[in-house]
Parts: structure tokens; C-alpha cells; sequence
């Protein structure tokens, strides 16, 4: 199991967790979906209380990564599977992201 927590502007929004290959998880944190200020992190993942379950990762997420020569690269360089989406994931979208979320990756205890 590997899990992560994804910050929107800068704020925990909540956890995304691979239980494994085929099963993802993510759920919001309880004070940032008590907080009308803040906006859900996605249209396809609006704000409730209950958690979202998906066999593979979430598209929104998946957009996150690179594509095509670029993500060679990264695998390359990373030393990851380039089908180990969830690991790119959580090796490239710490800091500097196109959009408002990055997903920092969580040791598990």
C-alpha cells in the first residue's frame, strides 16, 4: 500500500492510496470539506464525506503525468516503471504542477 496526501493551493485536500495495482482510494480531509471556502480539488471528484474507490487511478490524477518522450525520461531517470502510474505520480507532482494540486507522497506506518 502507498499513499499520498494532495494539497490544493497549498491546503491538505485530503489522501490518495494505492491498496494495490488495481485499487485506488481518495478521500477529503474533514476540515477542508467542513471549509466552504474551499473548492473541491476536481469536477469529476466533487466534496463529500465519503470516499471515492476506482480500479485504476483516478483520471484527474492520471492527466497529471507526463506523456510521451517526457515521461520516458522521468521513468528513466526515476527509475520507475513507466506503468506505475501511481509512483510517477507521487515522484513528479510534489511541487511544481500545472494546476493548483500536487500530491506529496506519505510514508506508511
Amino acid at each position: 500500500m502507498r499513499k499520498s496526501e494532495v494539497y490544493c493551493n497549498g491546503a491538505m485536500a485530503g489522501t490518495l492510496t494505492e491498496e494495490n495495482r488495481r485499487s485506488f482510494v481518495f478521500r477529503y480531509d474533514n476540515s477542508y470539506y467542513h471549509d466552504a471556502d474551499k473548492s473541491a480539488i476536481s469536477l469529476t471528484l466533487p466534496k463529500t464525506q465519503q470516499e471515492y474507490r476506482s480500479e485504476y487511478l483516478f483520471p484527474f490524477f492520471f492527466n497529471m503525468l507526463s506523456e510521451g518522450v517526457n515521461k520516458q525520461l522521468q521513468c528513466k531517470v526515476l527509475k520507475i516503471d513507466e506503468k506505475d502510474y501511481f509512483g510517477l505520480l507521487m515522484a513528479t507532482a510534489q511541487y511544481d504542477t500545472v494546476g493548483a494540486v500536487t500530491v506529496k507522497p506519505l510514508e506508511i506506518k
